[in-house]
């Protein structure tokens, strides 16, 4: 891991905005006036998903994908002007959040800028064409980071933004250098000490499928060299093999075991139920006692929150990236998560999350109990996942204890709690 990595990045809460389905009219404008509220939420980290223009060539849907980037220097001028953004991103930070925009940098849209200016930083097919090597992404071109002089063109770009914003997210990181983003890192550094670093690793098969081909795949082992944070894609398949009715609960406990001694000690992942690419929350977890309950887990987990815009209302319709599709952020009283999320994240502030040794087990099939010992003090949490009533086993002094999510209070007796299927976090100082 990035040895300066700060293990407080455990403590917070990033919410992630996709500017042109964030309101009807698509604009930078749109998202600063709605920053109180988003603030209100508890957040730390706003990540707004691509800001630049996207190429026409070879679209997919109407209005192309954000990822199909024509110009990394410039904002898409259906979200506003340089303005616009700038005034966005100090609106951000005088309500006290920090800003971080994607970086994709695997690829450009086929009209890219750089396409036409320096053809020979991409890669080509054996007649000579632009092309890609992964194939379903269609309505792209890859760069070929064999040319250094890309990676002066591409850290020189960074080192603008980074006079504006806090940090990156970094599309499909693994499948650029480890020393590209060793140096970037170190050059961003020197505009914005302390920059934020995310990196989208990458899901198991997709990595060896990758080296099979000869291709760059970086592990997360590798990529928390470089990165604060990364995504967890290398278990997220076994909650979503749960949460179909594939897999049991206890299996996916053993896989967020695991990255206990798997990774570093500073390791933070990017905990997530939804973002972009994957259903959302409320689409998997349709029973609303339960949603709650997974919501409250999201918190408590090891790592670093991350809210896909409309979470927080309980959507359950996954915004198109190639279209106009924008999020319907009305919802009933019971789809509110607003409240729980709240105070969840001031939950989430304590010090026993910053650094400690944490276990999950599975009981039934049903519940979830998980802890966090730190020095003198314990966190347990307890998730009733079908929002069913029962008895679980914990690991806990017996004692009479304050729900901190609904101020009830909370027995444990001879090693276990009952639960009314409504989750419980309580701390105990030894």
């Amino acid at each position: 891991m990035a040895t300066q990595t700060s293990k407080t990045l455990r403590n917070q809460v990033m919410y992630q905005i996709f500017v042109r389905n964030f309101s009807e009219e698509g604009t930078f404008e749109k998202v600063r006036e709605k920053l109180p509220d988003i603030q209100a939420l508890g957040v730390d980290i706003i990540w707004l998903m691509p800001i630049h223009p996207v190429g026409r060539l070879q679209r997919k849907g109407s209005l192309g994908s954000p990822y199909a980037i024509s110009d990394y220097r410039a904002v898409n001028p259906e979200f506003g002007t340089m303005e616009d953004f700038k005034r966005l991103v100090q609106e951000i930070h005088a309500l006290g959040m920090k800003c971080i925009i994607d970086v994709v940098y695997n690829h450009t849209s086929p009209d890219s800028v750089l396409s036409k200016e320096h053809p020979e930083w991409f890669y080509h097919k054996e007649d000579g064409s632009f092309g890609n090597r992964v194939g379903d992404w269609s309505d792209i071109i890859d760069l070929d980071y064999s040319n250094k002089e890309l990676w002066d063109y591409q850290i020189e770009t960074l080192k603008m933004w980074a006079q504006t914003v806090d940090g990156f997210r970094c599309d499909v990181a693994p499948l650029i250098p480890l020393d590209f983003w060793l140096k970037a890192r170190e050059e961003v550094e020197k505009v914005r000490e302390g920059a934020i670093w995310l990196s989208e690793s990458i899901e198991p098969e997709f990595i060896t499928h990758m080296r099979g081909r000869g291709l760059t795949a970086l592990s997360d082992g590798e990529i928390f060299r470089a990165f604060d944070l990364c995504y967890d894609y290398d278990i997220y398949h076994e909650l979503s093999d749960h949460l179909s009715g594939k897999t049991a609960l206890s299996r996916y406990c053993e896989s967020v075991n695991r990255q206990e001694y798997t990774y570093p000690d500073n390791y933070v992942k990017l905990r997530f139920l939804e973002n972009h690419d994957v259903p959302r929350a409320r689409f998997l977890i349709p029973d609303l006692r339960a949603l709650r309950n997974w919501t409250a887990f999201l918190y408590f987990q090891k790592g670093l929150t991350l809210i896909y815009a409309g979470q927080e209302r309980g959507v359950s319709h996954l915004p198109s990236l190639f279209d106009k599709d924008t999020v319907d952020f009305s919802c009933t009283e019971d789809e509110d998560l607003r409240g729980l999320m709240k105070r969840l994240y001031e939950i989430k502030k304590d010090s026993v999350f910053t650094d400690s040794v944490y276990r999950v087990k599975a009981q039934d099939g049903r519940f979830l109990s998980a802890t966090h010992t730190a020095s003198g003090k314990k966190a347990l949490g307890v998730f009733s996942v079908r929002g069913e009533t029962g008895f679980v086993a914990v690991d806990f002094p017996d004692g009479f204890y304050t729900n901190l999510i609904d101020g009830s209070t909370v027995e444990v007796f001879r090693g276990g709690v009952q639960s009314y299927g409504e989750p419980i976090i309580l701390i105990h100082n030894s």
